[in-house]
């Protein structure tokens, strides 16, 4: 057992666990305007806002093409992004191109000619990725059209669209960071662009809501046998000593559900998983109620082992939930008098000594509910140290052969998030963080609606 992951979750019991998942992911920049200033060319003048360009150069050659870049990359942790402009003018040879390029891109070259770019061109209406040779793609494009340019990450495609519909995709071939760009190539061609700051031609909201309504229905489609369900919640509340739950589960499933056809294996988790079942069920009921009193002496007396190291992990949760119950009913002389003699032994030990001073900090406060350290008197806590307990218990048990702190339905979650990391990784890191909470949230938005509609 790793009571440290205990001490962690007591350290952000604050937020949900599946708010934790994208904590160190942070907030990405987005492009908002062209960029004046890295790489410019030549052959374009650029507005004011800096949301338009035109064309100022004769086009006697391929080289002399007006290009920008955004001034940022498009953002990549997310489904999909997408900008658009809009042809003022498409000039004598309506040679517009709205395309993707990286930081190396040569500017003065349409993009879609060099290596590591994809441009799609007005004149022709050809896709070109990486080469003077066009594909056949789309309609041309002229003055008065709004073409929008977007990058799924999670199919790994480029996706066009003409007037708000949408054109076609192609395989998203580059990788690294890549800069929505816009080229113009005869004389008085003039664009402008948007980049998500007033509303798109294209429902890009919508196309997001239907490329995640294609993922859940793949979700939906894989069936899992019902006596598996069954077995993963079962576990899940003999694991955590819900017993009055978990017999109210078995009588309203005992009709409805096959039996586990398990081996010897199956019959083990079970002895493993319901090994104090009763006891541990107590000890949830006490510290659920805030008697960390009864809960120390039930230890003492049915488990003196957990306890007879008074700076383990268990004791210094136990200890602190207990401080934190004084504070709640504002026995505050009481609560220093108790963080004096038991809270000071673990002053020394560096894994502790934030969770110290911030349940310290509770008693600086008139009101510490509503402070930066309240969330140590969210229900929350209780629920944090019940389940540390409830896993010290469990590995106290002969039988135990994985001191896991987890039920196997959280095991299970767990490798789906692996899973989604490492399906992640293998695109570059580009596309949507997991998020268990998402999806759940989606999944039951999708019900919602099916309901309602």
């Amino acid at each position: 057992m790793n009571n440290s992951y205990f001490v962690h979750k007591f350290r952000h019991s604050s937020k949900p666990y599946y708010a934790m998942e994208d904590e160190e992911e942070g907030e990405e920049e987005s492009p908002t305007e062209l960029n004046t200033i890295n790489g410019l060319s030549n052959f374009v003048i650029i507005s004011p806002d800096k949301l338009s360009l035109k064309y100022t150069g004769v086009a006697q050659h391929g080289h002399d093409v007006g290009v920008v870049q955004s001034n940022k990359p498009a953002p990549c942790k997310r489904l999909a992004y997408y900008f658009e402009i809009f042809v003022k003018d498409a000039g004598v040879k309506g040679r517009v191109a709205i395309g993707f390029t990286t930081d190396s891109f040569r500017i003065a070259r349409q993009p879609g000619w060099e290596v590591n770019t994809c441009g799609y061109h007005g004149e022709d209406g050809l896709i070109y990725l990486g080469k003077r040779q066009g594909e056949a793609f789309g309609p041309t494009f002229t003055t008065g059209d709004t073409v929008g340019g977007g990058i799924n990450y999670d199919s790994q495609e480029f996706f066009f669209t003409v007037n708000g519909t949408l054109v076609g995709t192609v395989s998203k071939y580059i990788k690294g960071p890549l800069f929505p760009t816009v080229a113009v190539h005869s004389q008085n061609e003039e664009v402008t662009v948007k980049f998500g700051q007033e509303k798109f031609a294209f429902d890009f909201k919508g196309y997001e809501a239907s490329e995640r309504n294609k993922q859940q229905i793949e979700f939906d489609m894989m069936s899992i046998p019902p006596n598996i369900c069954h077995g993963l919640v079962k576990n899940y509340l003999l694991h955590y000593g819900y017993e009055d739950t978990l017999h109210a589960f078995d009588l309203a499933t005992k009709s409805i559900v096959c039996p586990i056809n398990g081996g010897v294996e199956d019959n083990i988790d079970v002895q493993d998983t319901s090994y104090a079942l009763h006891e541990r069920k107590i000890f949830r009921q006490l510290i659920g109620k805030g008697d960390i009193d009864a809960a120390l002496a039930k230890l003492r007396d049915c488990y003196p082992q957990l306890v007879q190291n008074d700076k383990s992990e268990v004791c210094f949760l136990l200890h602190c939930q207990k401080f934190i119950e004084l504070v709640r009913i504002g026995a505050l002389e009481e609560a220093v008098k108790y963080g004096r003699v038991e809270l000071a032994k673990f002053i020394g030990l560096t894994a502790f000594k934030d969770i110290i001073e911030d349940c310290f900090a509770l008693l600086v406060y008139e009101r510490p509910q509503e402070s930066t350290v309240g969330y140590f008197l969210a229900e929350s806590q209780r629920e944090v140290v019940a389940d540390a307990v409830n896993a010290a218990i469990l590995s106290t048990s002969p039988n135990t052969k994985d001191q896991s702190s987890h039920s196997r339905l959280e095991t299970l979650l767990r490798q789906l998030t692996a899973g989604g990391l490492e399906m992640r990784s293998l695109n570059d890191g580009q596309g949507e963080v997991f998020s268990l909470h998402q999806l759940l949230m989606n999944n039951s938005n999708r019900k919602r609606t099916k309901k309602t509609g």
